[in-house]
């Protein structure tokens, strides 16, 4: 019977680069940098490497379908790559292919990096999105907008919940106020400016009641992780090892477009958690969970996400928001790193960025933005529309073994 992957694969050493807008550098650029970080902290050789994954989202303004794109640019030495892609949690998805590769004891060491290109698109938000859903042409939701999907999310909470929609705003601003003061912390970060709650109430509207503070950017950038069993890890010398709980991986089905759903939450991001909690032992998860990287592309999808993951009671979160309880002096501080708002999102990247701060803050090594002794790290990816989209949640913690 299937047991999950607890504790059976360790993170070696992970790296990112800069989040930004990074015009000068191509997406084999960005890979090599976040590789030569990665491969650094692993204190291995490259040619111990025997398997890769690459994750990107968009072929037309990255890499394009294939895996050489990596194998070239990092000179790995002739092994497997492959490339996959799973919307926004692309590198998630990377990630989950390596994991899954060594606690099968295909391979010992393995390696997973992502990276985007945004920027070069020459638009604000993401690329148009109707012809890349997955769904076979532009005719579906020919007009539906990242922005404009998310907002109904908003206005649907705010009716579930009986609340004044403002009631709602002003915990979004709370959210991205919050954000703001991690990622100024951050010198990785994209967006490096505190901005206060008046800012954010009163900056433009994008799609009521999403005003532009609300809307996380889109950015240039990779990370990547080399992984490896426990044991490896600690005959190569490594202390305060870091091990995976649990990987989950839930996508939508169609019913969220019938008239099953609310339109107040993710079905996909209830199931993935509680799943992931199983996997990884987690009983009691608003108690037990020490920080999380949550999948922020738009205030509300923190928002909801907090209850969907089992942290706030259904209806709760804007009042925990408020409360100070996901903030980093909080209970449960959440975009400890500033999040997809601050720090960016170059897609692919994105899940690895994730883990990449929830691997440094196990470690001790996250510098002005430590937490006190942290157990439990949770990432959250989210791809795709309220209404149908993709959900990966990834625990770690220190090594118990």
């Amino acid at each position: 019977m299937a047991s999950g992957i607890r504790d059976k694969v360790a993170i070696l050493g992970m790296g990112c680069t800069r989040f930004g807008e990074r015009w000068n550098d191509s997406p084999e650029d960005l890979m090599v940098e976040a590789f030569q970080e990665c491969i650094a902290d692993a204190g291995i050789e490259k040619k111990q490497l025997q398997a890769a994954w690459l994750g990107t989202c968009f072929d037309e303004i990255n890499v394009g379908k294939s895996a050489l794109s990596a194998s070239i640019a990092l000179r790995l030495p002739n092994i497997a790559v492959t490339r996959v892609e799973n919307f926004c949690a692309s590198g998630t998805e990377a990630f989950r292919g390596a994991v899954y590769a060594v606690a099968s004891g295909a391979y010992d060491i393995a390696l997973a990096i992502g990276v985007e290109k945004l920027k070069d698109i020459g638009y604000g938000g993401l690329p148009e999105f109707s012809s890349a859903i997955g769904v076979g042409n532009s005719l579906w939701f020919p007009n539906l907008t990242a922005p404009g999907g998310f907002a109904m999310l908003a206005t649907g909470y705010a009716a579930k919940y009986g609340l004044d929609i403002q009631e709602v705003k002003k915990a979004m601003a709370h959210i991205s106020v919050k954000s703001h003061a991690n990622g100024a912390l951050n010198p990785k970060a994209h967006l490096r400016k505190p901005v206060t709650e008046e800012q954010v109430l009163m900056s433009p509207m994008i799609a009521f009641p999403l005003g532009l503070f609300d809307c996380c950017g889109v950015s240039d950038g990779s990370a990547c992780a080399i992984v490896t069993t426990p044991e490896i890890a600690r005959s190569l010398g490594k202390k305060d090892i870091v091990t995976v709980k649990a990987l989950q991986l839930a996508l939508s089905n169609g019913t969220e477009m019938s008239y099953d759903w609310d339109g107040a939450h993710f079905v996909t991001t209830t199931r993935a958690s509680t799943a992931a909690y199983e996997e990884a032992g987690i009983k009691n998860p608003r108690e037990e969970i020490s920080m999380m990287e949550v999948h922020d592309c738009f205030s509300i999808t923190e928002l909801v996400t907090m209850e969907d993951l089992h942290i706030s009671e259904r209806g709760k979160a804007p009042a925990d928001i408020m409360d100070g309880f996901y903030d980093r002096g909080g209970r449960v501080p959440c975009q400890v790193d500033g999040g997809l708002k601050c720090f960016g999102h170059p897609i692919g990247a994105s899940g690895l960025r994730m883990l990449y701060e929830m691997y440094l803050q196990l470690q001790g090594r996250a510098g002005e933005r430590q937490l006190g002794n942290p157990r439990y790290g949770l990432t959250h990816n989210l791809g795709g529309f309220p209404m149908m989209n993709v959900c990966s949640i990834g625990i770690v913690g220190r090594y118990e073994g």
